[in-house]
């Protein structure tokens, strides 16, 4: 089992987008029983609530619902439960690394890089309109697909 999680700042608009995708696509691919799944953030502003409304109605309107979702803050604690810690931009992978502990032995990887291959970053939409939530949405489908892709035998 593979231990996957998504980390952006607040855990309310990146991240549970991103959580909530790939999660789609392993059910959708009857990979469940290979995935453990999960988003936090850098910060623990957002801590105990839902993802932002914005980021809940475009899942919604591709048929996904992340509205179950609770944002939470990355523990040191997840360096050891999770392979694969994927910032979402450069900046949370900076954090990451700063806190992963000595010894750890999961892999922080910026989300796009790992994915494709591109060093870029997953725009925060948080001050932007909902084409900016589409724009995440649709960065973030085609980054879990050639994710998993890696993943099938």
């Amino acid at each position: 089992m593979t231990a996957i999680l998504f980390v952006c700042l607040g855990n309310i608009c990146r991240s549970p987008l991103a959580e909530g995708i790939f999660r789609h696509q392993v059910e959708l691919a009857r990979m469940t029983d290979r995935f453990t799944i999960d988003s936090a953030g850098c910060g623990g502003w957002h801590s105990g609530e839902r993802p932002d409304k914005r980021s809940i109605t475009v899942a919604q309107a591709h048929g996904i619902d992340i509205s179950g979702q609770r944002a939470r803050q990355i523990h040191v604690d997840d360096f050891d439960r999770f392979d694969l810690i994927l910032g979402l931009d450069r900046d949370n992978v900076r954090h990451l690394s700063a806190m992963q502990p000595q010894g750890s032995q999961a892999e922080v990887a910026l989300y796009l890089e790992k994915a494709h291959g591109i060093a870029k970053n997953v725009p925060d939409p948080y001050y932007g309109s909902a084409a900016d939530f589409e724009t995440v949405y649709r960065l973030c489908e085609k980054a879990s697909a050639a994710l998993l892709e890696t993943y099938r035998i």
